[in-house]
């Protein structure tokens, strides 16, 4: 039998009343649920994630900037967040960034608690701590059928008697509207998810010099296990005094013409220089653009753990994580270049390769985290280019 402590406890939960929070989609759509997290009101480009685990790697991951997360799976937030280690960040295992990268989040349930042996914090006061409200609720898998079928959506979360409109966070966001709908793919984003000065990491025996366009974590985690020093350098730095063995572009969000000049550094100095070269999600899409390809946005863009894609030189199927809205148009493939990668569902672009030289980029990410690690063997092919 259960004590009266134990009684009364799990009545509180069981009687526990949220405040009430509004989606409220561009296309005239409405939906009601419980406000979760900071209770603050914010707008950004509807996305959604189908993996059943890793969000707090998607939360944290930059190429999610400005973004509202819904997640399909029913229940989130069961095993809380790995606690966070400062003195050595990118061994934070759990993490892809120092903070929540998007928006806000929508789930179908959220679970109050957390039980796991490296939980540090519930999700839900991870997201009060850092100022990112969310909703729960909401049928997701409804949502997700309704972001597919309406393509490019906006939404905004709306919580009932929101302390502050949440401008602040990012820097693309302070001059934005009350009832706007924010379209992140509209700004230059570099600026908010890019480190602002340079950082050395590892002592391996080969430097790779890698463009922070909002890098995940673990491609530097996976960089250093293979014996690399690395140079984490601003996406605005010159690139010309640059000396290195190697270049790897990282992903990142947002549209990749709208970087300033990046491009072109990328193709006068980085392509330029004939060092083995990686680009990795908009990184693939800005080495695409500075061979002279374009790109082009997508009606839904990629976003899942179980993305098949096929190479088209083995004549082998993988499955990949991705999170893009952007893709390198097929037919903008320069001579002297190849399709490495294309999407097995769409046929869409999602690798390219230098005939000749050391040049390469994948649209997905073989660092993965979270999501399946199929791919990672690229990043073996990389470091031995060097």
């Amino acid at each position: 039998m259960l004590g009266e402590c134990e009684v009364s406890k799990k009545k509180e939960i069981l009687t526990k009343e949220y405040k009430k929070a509004y989606l409220k989609l561009s296309n005239g759509m409405k939906f009601e649920g419980s406000s979760i997290g900071a209770n603050v009101n914010v707008s950004g480009e509807m996305v959604f994630n189908t993996g059943m685990l890793g969000y707090s790697e998607a939360m944290t991951d930059p190429s999610y900037l400005g973004q509202i997360l819904v997640f399909s799976f029913c229940l989130i937030g069961n095993y809380g967040i790995p606690y966070f280690k400062n003195k050595n960040f990118f061994m934070s295992k759990g993490h892809e960034s120092s903070s929540i990268k998007t928006q806000g989040i929508i789930v179908s349930d959220i679970y109050d608690g957390y039980h796991h042996h490296d939980s540090g914090i519930s999700l839900e006061n991870w997201m009060k701590d850092q100022g990112v409200p969310g909703i729960a609720g909401i049928d997701t898998r409804y949502l997700v059928q309704i972001i597919r079928d309406n393509g490019n959506l906006f939404g905004r979360i709306i919580s009932k008697n929101a302390t502050q409109q949440n401008k602040n966070k990012f820097k693309f966001l302070k001059n934005f509207g009350n009832s706007e709908y924010v379209d992140p793919s509209k700004y230059n984003l570099m600026p908010s998810v890019s480190t602002t000065k340079k950082m050395i990491m590892g002592n391996g025996s080969k430097k790779i010099v890698v463009i922070d366009c909002g890098a995940k974590w673990n491609i530097l985690r996976m960089l250093v296990e293979r014996n690399c020093e690395v140079e984490l350098l601003p996406w605005d730095s010159d690139f010309s005094e640059v000396k290195c063995d190697g270049w790897l572009i990282s992903n990142g969000p947002g549209d990749p013409k709208n970087t300033d000049d990046l491009v072109e550094r990328i193709k006068k100095h980085v392509l330029a220089s004939g060092k083995p070269v990686l680009g990795i999600c908009l990184g693939h899409q800005l080495l695409s653009l500075a061979s002279g390809a374009k790109t082009k946005r997508l009606n839904h863009g990629h976003r899942s753990h179980n993305q098949p894609v096929f190479s088209i030189p083995d004549k082998k199927a993988y499955m990949t994580s991705q999170n893009h809205r952007y893709a390198v148009e097929k037919s903008s493939i320069q001579s002297g270049w190849e399709l490495w990668f294309e999407n097995a569902n769409d046929d869409s672009v999602e690798g390219i390769k230098h005939k000749t030289k050391p040049f390469m980029s994948v649209q997905f990410h073989p660092e993965a985290s979270s999501g399946p690690n199929d791919t990672s063997w690229i990043m073996n092919k990389f470091v031995g280019l060097l």
